[in-house]
């Protein structure tokens, strides 16, 4: 378990935060300028905070009260930054090595060739990063994180420099990683997918101040918690992949509910973790017939939270999980939605990015 509390003034703006990490993926979610890097930093110790204590179990890596700040080389931490800094006359081997070379002689370790496996870097090891690409950088970085015994890793958003194609070819490692790996993870992002996908606990984030915590879908499905604002609210549905059909569709069973996505590279049985937008979400009072939409999901209204414009978002409950619909504060009124009342999400086949889908062991 990993405690965070600091408070750090930056002239006009201060950073004033507390917040808990379990084991698992720990995701500080916000926009830019949220605080998000300035955490991360005070407990890799690359900032000293005007106030904070920082413990990892019994070990405190910083009390400014007790003047405890230990260098970032002694907390034992493994950093992945947005690019992979990785030694660019070094090879791939080299530079996991150099991970290596930082473990303390008694501590548990992974196995150099279980990480290499772990990440698909076999091919790599003897290229230089010059021939790398991105997504390969982040992965030796990973890597190179992971072989230098680190209590826990710090990710400030590794993926914000890739391109959508890298993003795709790491996300599962990072998944892997949640799921295999034995060492927390704290990771910084502002995308909504990248949470979705691999948090187990969300710290949602705002001008500096932690506005919730908790599991993934508790703190994703909340219309009153909106950390990157509404256009990007989504909501996430756990689903197990049910069936492959001739048609080029996969048939996923959320909580008893056919779901259909485009065919999915998954074996029947896979659980699934699927970030539905919100902005994909029509709703009807009764379920609606005639239509090309395949996926409707009936629920009861958790609550309908109005916006400061023409918009709201509804939060409706659905035996797969809570989804959230932004529509108008008319269609609202229109359809006389309010908690408790019954009605349908719908929701197109194609409207769902394969980067919203996922492996679905972390705990939601």
């Amino acid at each position: 378990m990993l405690e965070v509390r600091v408070r750090h003034a930056f002239g006009e703006f201060t950073v004033d935060a507390a917040f808990k990490a379990p084991p698992g993926v720990t995701v500080l979610f916000g926009r830019s300028g949220s605080g998000k890097t300035t955490l991360v930093n005070a407990v890799a110790g690359l900032l000293t905070p005007d106030e904070g204590r920082i413990a990892s179990d019994d070990r405190v890596l910083l009390d400014t009260a007790r003047g405890i700040s230990l260098k970032p080389h002694r907390r034992r931490l493994g950093y992945i930054f947005q690019e992979g800094r990785l030694f660019p006359h070094l090879s791939v081997r080299q530079n996991l090595g150099y991970g290596a070379w930082f473990a303390p002689r008694n501590a548990p370790r992974e196995e150099f060739g279980r990480v290499v496996e772990l990440l698909g870097i076999g091919p790599l090891l003897d290229r230089r990063p010059g021939a790398l690409s991105g997504g390969e950088k982040q992965r030796v970085a990973i890597g190179r994180a992971l072989l230098s015994a680190p209590q826990l890793i710090l990710a400030d958003e590794p993926l914000a420099a890739l391109d959508e194609a890298r993003k795709a070819e790491i996300l599962p490692y990072f998944e892997r990683l949640r799921d295999e790996v034995a060492v927390p993870i704290l990771y910084v992002s502002h995308s909504g997918s990248e949470v979705a996908r691999l948090a187990t606990t969300v710290v949602a984030l705002e001008a500096g101040r932690v506005i919730a915590q908790g599991a993934a879908a508790e703190v994703l499905g909340d219309p009153s918690i909106l950390p990157s604002g509404a256009r990007e609210a989504g909501a996430v549905l756990t689903a197990r992949v049910a069936r492959h059909h001739e048609d080029g569709l996969t048939e996923l069973d959320a909580g008893g509910v056919p779901l259909f996505l485009p065919r999915l590279a998954e074996a029947p049985g896979r659980l699934l973790r699927i970030r539905i937008a919100a902005h994909d979400v029509i709703l009807s009072r009764g379920r609606p017939e005639g239509l090309s939409a395949l996926n409707i999901l009936p629920g009861t209204v958790h609550e309908v939270r109005p916006g400061d414009g023409p918009g709201a978002i509804v939060a409706l409950d659905t035996a797969g999980g809570r989804v959230l619909a932004r529509i108008t504060r008319r269609s609202a009124d229109a359809l006389a939605l309010a908690p408790g009342v019954a009605a349908y999400a719908i929701v197109k086949t194609v409207s769902v990015a394969p980067s919203d889908i996922g492996g679905g062991r972390g705990h939601l």
